[in-house]
């Protein structure tokens, strides 16, 4: 106790000293990061606190560019897990609720792009049992934020902020590799989620609301939140398959039952950590189902023709360039 006592001081001496450098310095936007991102373990930032930094930052590219720069490196050089996970919620209600200009820089922030781009997936800390269960939760989180930007890449979309209807007009006109690509992003999304680390509070019942860490709660909260949006661009992609199931090739429907298959395995994990709702997974199987039928039937047709079909990892979802075949056909069956 004594330990974790002498580091929250040390927290709060440092974000004093460094918030007091920058009031100094006439640095408004560094300030207010520096507010938001404290050492304190326990608490989240406050929602006034995100609002006030983010609508500071909404001017041009080039602040909004500045700003990313700046929020960037507050995150990759703590090695406070406290600090990196404040850093990400901020990352996180950009993904969300940011404007248009935001969301524009992150989506080209590092240039590089790939995965682990955030490099916080061999974080670790432990000076104390508090800050050594919150590393998981970092090296968690920026997965799930690293996920969740990958299929926006995929969808060419900030999903998170996507209306149902939007969504259904604009998968009804890609291809049916395209709408692969997506689906099978989306499907990585919920085994990210999957991986969720458990809580040390769930291993003690009956002291359970009182260990709980506020700022954890936020994270759980805010990744809830995401599954709901997830759900539904899932269930319009699952809707907008049934309509294609006459205009699957062979190929296509293997990889789709394959990403089914990896969803369904994420359903009873999913069901300890998220609220469900039961006629999600009657979607999944029912598809699942219908898209196994095709593909038994076009086995068949292609042992009888003689020809052998086979497909290796590298060629999974490999070219998403538009084929002249791709304008002749539309693809959504609601329209043929």
């Amino acid at each position: 106790m004594t330990k974790l006592t002498v580091t929250t001081l040390i927290g709060i001496i440092k974000d004093k000293a460094s918030q007091s450098k920058a009031a100094l310095l006439s640095k408004p936007t560094t300030l207010s990061l520096l507010r938001v991102t404290t050492h304190n373990s326990f608490y989240p930032p406050t929602h006034k606190h995100i609002s006030t930094l983010l609508s500071s930052t909404d001017g041009s590219r080039a602040t909004a560019s500045a700003f990313l720069e700046l929020l960037m490196d507050r995150l990759q050089n703590t090695s406070d897990a406290a600090v990196a996970l404040k850093s990400l919620i901020v990352v996180h209600h950009i993904i969300s609720q940011g404007s248009f200009i935001l969301q524009d820089q992150l989506s080209v922030y590092p240039y590089t792009g790939g995965r682990n781009y955030l490099n916080l997936s061999n974080f670790r800390r432990n000076t104390n049992p508090t800050s050594w269960e919150l590393s998981s939760w970092v090296r968690w989180f920026a997965q799930h934020i690293e996920n969740l930007l990958c299929s926006s890449r995929i969808l060419g979309i900030f999903f998170l902020r996507n209306s149902l209807s939007e969504g259904e007009e604009r998968v009804s006109g890609i291809t049916n590799g395209d709408l692969l690509k997506e689906f099978d992003s989306l499907v990585t999304v919920v085994e990210g989620i999957c991986k969720r680390p458990d809580r040390a509070s769930d291993s003690n019942e009956g002291n359970k609301n009182k260990n709980k860490n506020k700022l954890v709660d936020e994270i759980v909260n805010l990744v809830g939140g995401d599954w709901v949006v997830i759900e539904t661009v899932v269930v319009v992609e699952v809707r907008e398959f049934k309509e294609r199931l006459g205009c699957l090739e062979f190929g296509e429907a293997v990889e789709l039952v394959c990403c089914l298959k990896r969803l369904e395995e994420c359903r009873e994990r999913l069901v300890m950590i998220l609220e469900l709702q039961q006629g999600f997974w009657e979607m999944v199987r029912d598809l699942k189902e219908k898209v196994g039928v095709e593909v038994y039937k076009e086995k068949g047709k292609v042992q009888r023709e003689g020809r052998r079909v086979r497909f290796s990892e590298s060629e999974r979802f490999s070219d998403r360039v538009v084929s002249s075949c791709d304008f002749i056909r539309f693809p959504s069956g609601r329209f043929l």
